[in-house]
């Protein structure tokens, strides 16, 4: 949507009317499900180079053995019906296992090896950056800036967004007046990667030069020399690191990151891996009246998380989770999609992000492409074939039958959604037929340190590990969204049971025993 038909759009109607409109109903998942996205979920569990192995090498190598022992094919019916292994001649039985070691060999070599998740640790700030509804909401007020119309709009947001009284603000923001410069976005961006680092190399023992791979993903905030290049010279890091920073990729930036690491650790075997997630308020505070770009500064908070993985196989024993899926969906082709959520001007020259009306039809879409793709890579049998059976007679037989829903919940014991907003979660857990305990760790995450963008969901697994809730075997579902539009999943396997003790530098700790909470809506 271009500035001249949002300003207008926004000018003949009330703010009540765009808190309705911003609220819309995730579509029905169902409704129209594309069967291209099953297929693809069933390409990502069938590996194309070991079918092709199986299919074309294997029989290719037999009649090569055939050819060079002298084997005749009349002789394989006495060969099946052989009761022992002395009855072949020696050099039948070399070439035999000389076979079999080499298949196992090329399997062995063209397996993926396992990505570990090591430990995580997530930034808590300070307690004078704390900032309470009404605290920050006299905040705005005070400054001057804002007509007593977006005055109420944002009171009325704020009130009912879901954030509790304990989020922060970055000291550039709340200082009198603002001070809203380079040099304190760069305090807030260290303060928030060193913190989150120093608990991680705290926690795990790791030792800043045995990184080999650093992957940084800030989306406003992209400084010279980069985030990236600030942690490597914070922590002298080797000169041979790889090194990523990701830059306006939006709230799912921090699975992307995951992903790419993924990648990276299977082609460099014998590797440690740190990824870093925030984002950085500072530069991006709105100052104008447009009411799609003040949602920002209503739900948006300070916050970060930095993760380690592995590929070694003696960091199994001490990890915690081992990755098992990442599926990225991006529908930025269309341009609905592209401009929903979009950095730009507003008609007086101050730049914000504008969240357009459309972004809840935008994001059930997106969603329901990953976990139609997702779908056949971690359903139980019993739940794919109702789906399958549901969606051909809807589809092809044109009967006029109920949508069914397969059980996500069968597939994961735990699910940390990416807290963007109360409504979005709203929406969210009655599509998935999620429980509130299911959605009490992204609730529970808004409520206590607000939309801290793609670390939100380290701080919704710290939550489930501080509750004692996470055992060996249990599955969890990360899944986030993101400007482009994206939505991004990754899937967890527990390696062991993770105790309330393991806590150490959990952002919980000081408060976990008053949660859960009842949030409030006015």
């Amino acid at each position: 949507m271009d500035k001249e038909r949002l300003t207008a759009e926004m000018a003949f109607k009330d703010s009540s009317s765009i808190v309705i409109r911003i609220r819309q109903h995730l579509p029905d998942f169902l409704q129209s499900v594309k069967l291209k996205y099953v297929r693809l979920g069933y390409g990502y569990s069938c590996n194309p180079a070991t079918i092709l192995m199986f299919l074309i090498f294997v029989p290719l190598l037999i009649a090569t053995l055939v050819q060079f022992t002298g084997l005749e094919l009349d002789r394989v019916y006495e060969l099946w019906r052989t009761q022992s292994l002395h009855e072949f001649d020696v050099a039948t039985r070399l070439a035999g296992s000389a076979i079999l070691l080499f298949l196992l060999a090329v399997i062995w070599a063209k397996r993926s090896g396992p990505v570990y998740l090591v430990d995580f640790a997530c930034y808590k700030p300070e307690d004078e950056r704390k900032i309470s509804v009404g605290s920050f909401l006299k905040m705005t007020e005070d400054l001057g800036v804002f007509e007593d119309e977006t005055l109420r709009f944002q009171t009325r947001i704020s009130t009912r967004s879901g954030l509790g009284d304990e989020t922060y603000l970055p000291r550039g923001i709340t200082s009198t007046p603002p001070n809203l410069s380079l040099k304190e976005a760069r305090v807030e961006a260290e303060s928030v990667m060193f913190g989150a680092l120093d608990d991680l190399f705290s926690k795990t023992g790791v030792k800043p030069r045995d990184i080999g791979i650093l992957i940084v993903n800030c989306s406003l905030f992209n400084p010279t020399p980069s985030l990236s290049s600030m942690i490597v010279n914070h922590y002298k890091l080797i000169t041979d690191i790889k090194s990523y920073n990701l830059g306006g990729m939006g709230c799912s930036a921090g699975l992307i990151s995951i992903d790419l690491a993924k990648d990276l650790l299977r082609a460099n075997p014998n590797t440690c891996a740190v990824v870093v997630s925030t984002e950085n308020i500072t530069l991006n505070w709105y100052f104008g009246n447009d009411r799609s770009m003040l949602l920002c500064n209503c739900i948006f908070r300070m916050g970060g998380a930095a993760v380690l993985l592995s590929n070694k196989a003696r960091d199994r024993v001490r990890s915690k989770y081992q990755l098992v899926h990442t599926v990225r969906t991006h529908k930025g082709s269309d341009d609905k999609n592209y401009q929903c959520v979009y950095q730009r001007e507003d008609d007086k020259g101050n730049i914000g992000v504008s969240l357009a009306r459309e972004l809840m039809a935008v994001a059930g879409d997106a969603l329901k492409t990953n976990i139609t793709t997702m779908g056949p890579l971690v359903l139980p049998l019993s739940e794919q074939f109702m789906f399958f059976v549901t969606l051909l007679r809807r589809k092809l037989l044109k009967s006029r039958v109920k949508p069914y829903i397969p059980d996500f919940k069968l597939a994961f014991e735990h699910f940390c959604i990416h807290a963007g907003g109360r409504a979005v979660l709203d929406e969210l857990q009655k599509n998935l037929q999620l429980s509130d305990w299911h959605m009490e760790p992204s609730r529970m995450s808004l409520h206590r340190f607000g939309n801290t963008s793609s670390s939100s969901l380290w701080y919704e697994l710290a939550y489930t590990e501080a509750k004692g809730r996470v055992v060996g075997g249990d599955r969890v579902w990360q899944i986030a969204f993101g400007s482009g539009f994206k939505c991004n999943s990754a899937v967890w396997k527990a390696l062991r049971e993770i105790p309330t003790g393991e806590s150490k530098g959990n952002p919980w700790n000081d408060s976990i025993d008053r949660y859960p909470v009842k949030v409030a809506v006015a």
